[in-house]
């Protein structure tokens, strides 16, 4: 535990070190052919149930029925890589899971599970987060099909 307290304080330093500009280096993309102009994404949309967010993940079918066994295997990959930031009804480190899918489309929330650091850079609602959180999710290394039972546990809160 005191491993992952220290863990999680130092992401965090680094993540609040790099959030300082450098007026030194001119960034802009009328002077630097290399960086592309922001484009509207579904990710910039107002309607949170409509950001996709950013990442692998473009569609997600979730049935009306809850695959039981999924959500068990889910229950099991986040008792052992997301506890110890969240609990699923309350507010910790990070927010609680309880009605995410009733404030974030599921291609957001499995976007968020595998490409934290890219969201927290580019997406608007999981920039908010980190500046209410203070705290950066970090990057578990979960495969889609993870990514997946986690959120079918979601489906699952109450």
């Amino acid at each position: 535990m005191r491993k992952i307290i220290i863990s999680t304080f130092a992401i965090t330093i680094l993540a609040l070190a790099g959030c300082g500009s450098d007026k030194s280096k001119n960034n802009n993309s009328e002077n630097n052919p290399e960086i592309k102009k922001e484009t509207k994404t579904d990710s910039d949309t107002s309607d949170p149930m409509k950001n996709k967010g950013i990442g692998p993940v473009s569609h997600v079918e979730l049935p009306s029925e809850i695959d039981q066994t999924m959500a068990e295997r889910g229950a099991e990959i986040y008792k052992t890589k997301c506890s110890a930031c969240h609990k699923p009804d309350k507010r910790f480190v990070g927010p609680a899971p309880l009605g995410i899918l009733e404030r974030r489309s599921p291609e957001w929330v499995m976007n968020m599970i595998l490409n934290p650091e890219v969201m927290v850079q580019q997406d608007p609602i999981a920039k908010a987060l980190l500046a209410e959180y203070l705290s950066p999710m970090a990057n578990q290394n979960l495969t889609e099909e993870e990514a997946r039972a986690v959120l079918e546990y979601f489906r699952t809160l109450k």
